[in-house]
């Protein structure tokens, strides 16, 4: 890993929160995103189990993986965390408490795009603290269960990312790929606004599991045979762009800026957040070095 530039560390100006129902639980749930300081990184606060109930979002705190990423263990935990960390990501937020009064986020529409309104609505402020974009030299190349995702090289200190998606000739939600450059503007406009997405065989089952006893199929997308069921896409290709919004608030949980090519194909969440931990190691070996301009 080298340093390749350095940007001024952000958070925001002022609290602001929001409402809604959660997708796993069907509680009411109240998010209160405040201020923090230089360095703190993004932090999870439980303020229904009290003001110490707090959870870094650092890869060493990701406790699950399966269908969504959850942070901390025992009572002590958040699930369904990647919509926010996306949003907190994309925008290049980088100091902020997120006050909870549920173990999960609001599941809004089910996208970033509820957060990333609310988050621009009370202002985004430089600090005087710095962060350090890092490079790597090699690829970083991973592969699970005939998923893969890989993480190249750049020439300068952009990050890319690409995914494809490719459920099988059988499936209701049909082959596509996005590609975009990780700028807050673009990911305001193209990746946010893309909302999380099942089939409705996964619906039922998830409902058989009690999960979204809340949840119509029009808070989220949900494919039937002939498309989503009571729903339009914003995009034609939205799982896709969904992918790559997961992809962005599993890669926050670095608490580092990279930059490079990120190629993924079929990956999920375990992928990404293994991916961060590789990069994470990586980091903790590298020499200290002068960033370059």
């Amino acid at each position: 890993m080298k340093r390749i530039s350095e940007r001024a560390q952000r958070t925001i100006a002022t609290p602001a929160e929001l409402h809604g129902i959660g997708y796993l639980t069907g509680k009411n749930v109240r998010l209160r995103f405040t201020p923090a300081p230089v360095a703190t990184g993004v932090v999870f606060v439980r303020t229904d189990l009290g003001p110490q109930a707090r959870v870094r979002a650092v890869a060493g705190e990701v406790s699950d993986t399966e269908r969504r990423t959850t942070l901390g263990r025992g009572a002590v935990s958040v699930s369904l965390v990647e919509h926010v960390l996306a949003a907190l990501g994309g925008l290049r937020i980088d100091n902020c408490f997120v006050e909870l009064d549920a173990p999960e986020p609001p599941g809004l529409d089910g996208s970033s795009r509820p957060f990333v309104d609310t988050l621009c609505r009370t202002g985004i402020v430089a600090q005087a603290g710095r962060k350090t974009i890092w490079g790597i030299a090699d690829p970083v190349a991973l592969e699970q269960q005939g998923a893969t995702l890989t993480l190249h090289p750049a020439n300068d200190s952009r990050l890319r990312a690409s995914y494809l998606l490719d459920y099988g000739d059988r499936s209701a939600i049909m082959r596509q790929v996005c590609t975009t450059d990780v700028t807050p503007e673009a990911f305001a406009q193209e990746i946010a606004p893309c909302r999380t997405f099942v089939t409705e065989a996964e619906a039922r089952a998830l409902m058989r599991q009690g999960l979204g006893s809340r949840t119509a199929v029009n808070d989220l997308l949900v494919f039937g045979p002939r498309g989503p069921i009571d729903n339009h896409l914003h995009f034609a290709n939205e799982p896709a762009r969904h992918k790559i919004l997961d992809l962005i608030g599993d890669l926050s949980l670095l608490g580092e800026d990279i930059c490079g090519h990120l190629v993924a194909y079929r990956s999920g969440h375990s992928l990404n957040v293994e991916l961060v931990r590789q990069l994470r190691r990586q980091l903790d070996q590298a020499p200290a070095q002068r960033a370059v301009a």
